[in-house]
């Protein structure tokens, strides 16, 4: 973490005009209608995301019915709703020479999210296949994802557009990444880049199983190196919980299990910006002036809660390179997660940027 007050953007000006670049896995999202009979029966934790090789994923798409195909990936979901916002965001990843990397990249760049010269160089040199992921929505509308990464599992630091990443004032990292050594380094590399030129630096920790698979990794993140984070309730227990043994905790264990109260005091004695989601309880924003819980915006209907977080990442980072305060970034969160979990799959469909207008919130 970097020394001072609370994080506020440079000056836009200064920073090239780009609000926020994100590193990601660039993956096309196959979701299907299922049961939790379902996924008992294909061994799956509901509402959780699984690695899985390629010949695990055609066995689970093969037990798929009605799949629907979007592009997807986190961060790319959030750069995308920046996007639609109206900021200038970017993205670097890895597709590969294949269909669904040319699908990709075509929803992304006409969202006009900007894609740096590694990832055009890939999908146009070939050799892996795209990323997918396959998305088992439930009933009240919880997603069970299994990913296969493809090419996204061979991100580099070498990878990395240090252009594009030096141009941005935030450097949204995805925490899937952490599970691949050369794409940790490739994140390491962009950090430096960050904060060489005066950027923030935001990481989301994705999943209550990469959290307990890096916790310790995770927290010292959170002391040297991150600025803003975002997280679930789950996650965030795990990560700050009594046991976990790291910045603000007590315990001596590494279980990672307490009170969501208790994780909230330990993220505020880390001085970081937090933004803690807790889906129809709201967010919890934690900032130097202390805790703030903000509603969450009624959706006229769940379908769909994947990319939930995503796009609520997508408006606080929007507000946040903005100017507006930490708990209007989160109102505006909330009105991004509520659009994009009233439809199937994880990319808005409606004006973000008039959603925010009718809640009132100026950007």
């Amino acid at each position: 973490m970097t020394d001072g007050p609370d994080p506020s953007p440079a000056d836009p000006a200064a920073r090239a005009g780009l609000h926020v670049v994100a590193l990601g896995s660039a993956l096309v999202d196959v979701l299907a209608p299922a049961s939790d009979a379902d996924l008992e029966a294909l061994a799956l934790v509901k509402g959780s995301m699984a690695l899985v090789d390629r010949g695990k994923s055609s066995a689970l798409y093969e037990r798929m019915v009605s799949a629907v195909e979007v592009s997807g990936g986190s961060a790319a979901n959030t750069v995308a709703g920046i996007a639609a916002l109206g900021g200038a965001a970017g993205l670097v990843c890895k597709v590969g020479d294949d269909t669904f990397g040319d699908v990709f990249v075509h929803d992304l760049e006409a969202t006009g999210v900007r894609l740096g010269r590694m990832q055009r160089a890939t999908a146009a040199a070939g050799g892996g296949a795209t990323g997918h992921c396959l998305v088992f929505v439930t009933p009240d509308g919880q997603r069970t994802m299994a990913t296969h990464l493809g090419v996204a599992a061979t991100l580099r630091p070498d990878d990395v557009d240090e252009d594009l990443v030096s141009r941005a004032q935030v450097v949204y990292l995805e925490g899937y990444l952490w599970d691949l050594a050369p794409a940790k380094a490739a994140l390491r590399r962009a950090i430096e880049v960050a904060h060489a030129g005066d950027g923030l630096v935001a990481l989301t920790v994705s999943d209550p199983f990469c959290v307990e698979r890096h916790r310790r990794e995770f927290l010292d993140l959170l002391h040297d190196d991150v600025d803003v984070l975002f997280a679930n309730e789950q996650e965030a227990i795990s990560l700050f919980g009594t046991g976990s043994s790291g910045i603000g905790s007590s315990g001596t264990g590494s279980s990672g299990t307490g009170s969501f109260d208790a994780a909230v005091a330990a993220v505020g004695e880390t001085g970081l910006l937090a933004a803690l989601t807790r889906g129809a309880a709201g967010s919890v924003v934690v900032a130097a002036h202390g805790a703030v819980a903000v509603p969450a915006v009624p959706a006229e209907a769940v379908v769909d809660t994947t990319g939930a977080g995503d796009l609520y990442a997508a408006g606080f980072l929007h507000g946040l390179t903005h100017g507006l305060d930490p708990e209007a970034c989160a109102r505006l969160g909330a009105v991004c997660a509520a659009e994009v979990i009233s439809h199937l799959g994880a990319r808005p469909r409606g004006d973000l940027a008039e959603l925010a207008r009718a809640a009132g919130i100026a950007v």
